[in-house]
């Protein structure tokens, strides 16, 4: 922090100099003596007046003087990828603002669901790129659709009134959420369906094994055998 000097009192010692020259004369070398006393005077008072209260001037610091960059997140090598993802992480935050901004505890509570079940479609398809086809609507359309309409609610309820207009469009839309996050979660849901069918297949190929190796047969048997529960049985 620097310290920058008071300018009062030059402007005190100008002021006294001019307001003397235009009462009094200036005719001898004492009368300009005299003026530049006066202005001396003024210039200590005003000095005075001004000690202890120095104007402090903040050196600008270096997060100031250049704006903090935000680390580059690292490209995936995949443009059409790294669009999504940018999207995506777009599409969070903006809903963290809006659960954030809506009041209702029901609709936050579906906000906060969407924003959870979206952030797991976004790190399905990061792992597998390949599935970035099977959301390309819903990154398109459903996404964008659905922010839309949440920020027509969040505009209705800021408006801080009950009207027929503003009722009738925050009942529309938080009676379409569950059906959105219905959507959304199908959507996640659909992007296991490959594992879905790998693990099939895997249970398929293992229980045939199994059985030709005569393990399944053992195994079945060994669970399937009436335990002996310690009962005496009387036979007649």
């Amino acid at each position: 922090m620097t310290v920058r000097k008071p300018v009062a009192p030059f402007y005190a010692a100008a002021v006294v100099f001019l307001v003397y020259a235009c009462v009094m004369p200036l005719y001898r070398p004492l009368h300009f003596v005299l003026a530049g006393g006066a202005a001396l005077i003024a210039f200590l008072l005003a000095a005075l007046l001004c000690a202890g209260r120095k104007t402090p001037q903040v050196q600008q610091s270096k997060a100031q003087e250049k704006p903090e960059e935000k680390p580059e997140e690292k490209s995936t090598g995949n443009a059409e990828l790294d669009k999504m993802l940018r999207d995506g992480a777009l599409a969070l935050a903006e809903m963290k603002r809006l659960d954030d901004s809506i009041a209702d505890p029901e609709v936050s509570a579906d906000i906060v669901q969407l924003e959870q079940v979206s952030g797991k479609i976004f790190q399905q398809v990061k792992a597998n790129p390949d599935k970035l086809p099977q959301i390309r609507r819903f990154m398109d359309y459903y996404l964008p659709t659905t922010l839309k309409l949440l920020n027509a609610y969040d505009r209705a309820s800021a408006a801080g009134i009950s009207g027929e207009n503003i009722d009738a469009t925050k009942t529309k839309v938080a009676a379409m959420l569950k059906t959105i996050v219905a959507a959304f979660e199908k959507q996640l849901d659909a992007l296991f369906g490959d594992t879905a069918l790998d693990i099939s297949t895997d249970i398929t190929v293992l229980e045939n094994m199994m059985a030709r190796e005569g393990l399944a047969g053992q195994q079945m048997h060994a669970e399937t055998s009436p335990k002996d529960d310690g009962d005496i049985k009387l036979e007649l």
